[in-house]
């Protein structure tokens, strides 16, 4: 009997026990094996691995890239934002000063408005005064033709009439009622 045989029959595990036939047929098919995978399945798992490995390099490549290119596109916005608030602070800036002399034109615009109302109002008052005024004689020399008339009991032709109303407004101080009204 083999001595597989007797070491299966005896009880024992023929696995274990060395038998140089199988260790060299396993030798020799694990020799095989190892070509077998060294000139088909290793250089195919190698190129596989080197394609992965290009891509990771590649990716890794575009990535940086796309990093710098956003970096960029970042200094590019921040500059214009800078530029644009620097903009708009310039025209806040503008419409305040162009508001500032609106305001300024508009004040001095009322201001004139307001002494050339004032000094239209001044002409009508001395208008008035002396339209009130000459009312004011002639109600004063109708007055006093009629007194004189009423006193004496007589018509008074023109030129005694002419003379007593002159006297009486000579006698009439006029200058404290233009003086007072023009000072009001």
């Amino acid at each position: 009997m083999t001595p597989s045989i007797l070491a299966a029959s005896s009880g024992g595990n023929f696995l274990v026990s060395p038998n140089v036939g199988v260790m060299l047929w396993t030798l020799v098919a694990f020799g095989i094996t190892v070509a077998f995978l060294s000139r088909l399945v290793f250089p195919r798992i190698s190129e596989a691995l080197e394609k992965r490995q290009k891509a990771i390099e590649d990716s890794i490549d575009s990535a940086q890239r796309t990093r710098e290119e956003a970096e960029k596109l970042l200094a590019e916005y921040r500059e214009r934002l800078h530029e644009a608030r620097a903009q708009s602070d310039e025209i806040v800036q503008r419409a305040r000063q162009a508001a500032e002399t609106h305001e300024r034109e508009s004040k001095e615009h009322a201001r004139e408005l307001a002494v050339d109302a004032s000094a239209r109002a001044a002409r009508d008052i001395e208008a008035a005064t002396a339209r009130a005024l000459q009312e004011l004689r002639k109600e004063v020399a109708d007055l006093t033709v009629l007194a004189t008339e009423k006193v004496t009991r007589k018509v008074l032709d023109s030129s005694d009439q002419k003379r007593l109303v002159e006297e009486a407004l000579g006698e009439l101080d006029f200058s404290g009622i233009s003086s007072g009204a023009s000072d009001n």
